[in-house]
C-alpha cells in the first residue's frame, strides 16, 4: 500500500540552489570601428554565387510522379518516375528513369523509357537501355547498347537554335 507521505513529500534536493559557475574569461581586446561600405562584402552577380544544384537518387530509393525543377544534375542510381528539365543526366548502371526529360547532355548507363530531348550530347553506354519518342543534337552509342523506339535528329535552324527535323 502507497503511504501519502512518501508520494507528495518535497525533496530537499530539488529546491537545492544552484551552484554558480565559474567566470568567464576575459574577452578579447575589440578592435575600432571600420566604415559600414568596408564590412560588405562586394556584391556579386547571382549566377556567380550559386553552386551546383545537383539531385542524387541513390540506388535504394524509389520516387515516383515528381517534377524535377531548378536541378543542374540529376543523378539516377535508384528508379525515378518524374518530369525534368536539367542540364546534366546520369543514369547508372543499375538506374532507371522514367518519364520525360528536357536535358543539354545525357549519360545513360542504365536504363531510360520515356520522352528524351537532348539539346547537346546523347551517349549511351554499352549497359544503357533506351526507349522512346528520343530526339538528340549529337549522339554516341557504345556496342552493346540497345535503343527502341521514334527517334529523331535536332537540327539547327536559321538563327542557331535547335529545331526538329522534319522528313522520314
Amino acid at each position: 500500500m502507497l503511504q501519502k507521505d512518501s508520494l507528495f513529500r518535497r525533496s530537499d534536493n530539488f529546491f537545492r540552489t544552484p551552484t554558480p559557475l565559474p567566470p568567464a574569461p576575459p574577452a578579447a581586446p575589440l578592435e575600432p570601428a571600420k566604415p559600414a561600405e568596408a564590412a560588405r562584402p562586394p556584391v556579386a552577380d547571382k549566377s556567380e554565387e550559386r553552386k551546383e544544384a545537383k539531385l542524387i537518387v541513390g540506388p535504394d530509393i524509389k520516387m515516383k510522379g515528381v517534377e524535377v525543377a531548378d536541378c543542374d544534375t540529376l543523378v539516377v542510381e535508384g528508379r525515378i518516375e518524374a518530369t525534368i528539365d536539367a542540364r546534366v543526366l546520369q543514369i547508372a548502371p543499375n538506374g532507371v528513369f522514367s518519364g520525360t526529360v528536357a536535358v543539354d547532355t545525357a549519360e545513360i548507363h542504365g536504363r531510360l523509357e520515356g520522352d528524351l530531348t537532348v539539346r547537346k550530347q546523347l551517349v549511351i553506354h554499352a549497359t544503357g537501355k533506351v526507349s522512346g519518342k528520343i530526339r538528340y543534337a549529337r549522339i554516341k552509342v557504345e556496342e552493346g547498347a540497345e535503343i527502341a523506339g521514334e527517334i529523331s535528329m535536332l537540327e539547327r535552324g536559321p538563327q542557331g537554335m535547335l529545331a526538329k527535323r522534319t522528313g522520314t
